[in-house]
């Protein structure tokens, strides 16, 4: 194995990002994994681990990286910051012409940077190999949680930003005391699993979509739906996987029933923009529409949940949305949908997520970097290369150059 040397760099995007792609800890194993690596850290004073926490795992302060290999980051690299002829990873946000980063894609082509975003890190099946999304659904859920009993002056939980880390969380929750209420949950991937956990410590009893519909309960319960229960193709009204991922826009939704007995809905699927809305404005007017808390967690705006009218922020989670105007207002009035759109939601347990994220890159993507790559995941991954877009990138051309 060729000698290599790593930077983990330090988050200047405003406002800035706690998160590390790479705790103490973590660096410490490579290390001592792998004796040809060596890791050095640009100090940070807003980082969720101290610089005194990684020189006591052993770890290198460097202000100039200038002379590493590689370059790891969590958000993007202001494009000013970027070192020429340098192999990064980070969340680019570029892949879909992301209008506000075009400067950023010109500067990575411009200075002849590899290119390698976490998102497009996939197996050779092309499943995403990486990401936050766990702990996206993790405090996703929680601040559902939370709006709803903020919603009805039922109980008071501290924020998950204000918690130390996941038990904290944990510990909160057991204030929580729900009434019988119903929560859907739709999404079968990393993020809908995340809100799972939380509502596991919860203790919260899981029941079939059709108990679900169909029956009352003493205790509060949740569903999880997967596309099945919420879409059916539009000719036939039967479903099938493989023709909704390819053609979503053939499908229609069939989630209204449950918005007739849901409390609290938690969204946490993935959305193809030809995909259906979940439901309505129109849907919402009507009189047995239930939802009166949404906790959007994936956060796509005019996406699958038309009450995401913007993404709320860490320390304002929650905004209202008046059914009858369509318009935001304040979000906990008797006649206004609770609605929670973090789109940052990892950020607020930075410590536990990037533990999590950090294991993922050493065990399933830092091996390729360090050596033998041969499903070709590095390359696969890389968006740009000596100045140019890679092939399977090339659709980004009137954007990037």
């Amino acid at each position: 194995m060729q000698k290599i040397k790593i930077g983990v760099l330090r988050e200047e995007k405003s406002p800035p990002d706690k998160r590390v792609p790479l705790t103490p800890l973590i660096c410490s194993e490579l290390s001592k994994k792998y004796p040809q690596i060596d890791i050095v850290v640009q100090p940070s004073e807003i980082r969720c681990y101290a610089d005194s926490e990684y020189t006591a795992f052993g770890v290198t302060l460097q202000e100039d990286v200038s002379d590493c290999d590689v370059l790891m980051g969590v958000k993007e690299v202001p494009p000013e910051k970027l070192i020429a002829g340098k192999k990064y990873f980070f969340f680019s946000h570029t892949i879909k012409k992301q209008a506000h980063n075009k400067k950023l894609m010109h500067a990575l082509i411009e200075k002849q940077v590899q290119m390698i975003d976490y998102e497009t890190l996939t197996d050779k099946n092309h499943n995403r190999i990486i990401g936050f999304g766990r702990y996206a659904g993790v405090v996703g859920a929680y601040n559902g949680i939370l709006g709803y009993g903020l919603k009805y002056d039922l109980f008071r939980l501290k924020p998950a930003h204000l918690c130390r880390d996941k038990s904290e969380m944990e510990e909160e929750l057991k204030r929580a005391k729900l009434p019988n209420i119903k929560i859907a949950l739709t999404g079968g991937g990393r993020v809908a699993n995340g809100a799972i956990e939380t509502l596991s410590a919860m203790r919260i009893r899981k029941v079939t979509p059709e108990e679900f519909l169909m029956a009352s309960f003493r205790e509060p319960v949740y569903c999880q739906l997967n596309p099945r229960d919420y879409v059916e193709r539009a000719n036939d009204r039967n479903f099938d996987l493989n023709d909704f991922f390819k053609h979503p826009e053939h499908f229609v939704s069939k989630f209204v029933p449950f918005t007739k007995v849901t409390d609290l809905y938690m969204s946490a699927h993935y959305w193809d923009p030809r995909a259906p809305k979940m439901f309505t404005a129109e849907d919402m007017k009507a009189k047995d529409f239930h939802i009166s808390v949404i906790a959007d967690i994936t956060c796509d705006i005019d996406g699958s949940v038309p009450t995401t009218l913007r993404a709320s922020t860490i320390e304002k989670p929650f905004y209202g949305y008046n059914i009858l105007s369509g318009k935001e207002d304040l979000p906990f009035n008797k006649d206004t949908i609770c609605i929670m759109a973090v789109d940052n939601l990892p950020c607020e347990l930075p410590r536990d997520a990037s533990d999590d994220f950090g294991k993922d890159l050493s065990e399933r993507v830092l091996l390729h970097v360090f050596g033998e790559d041969p499903d070709n995941i590095i390359e696969r991954a890389s968006i740009c290369k000596n100045g140019k877009l890679t092939a399977p990138f090339e659709y980004l051309g009137d954007y990037a150059y």
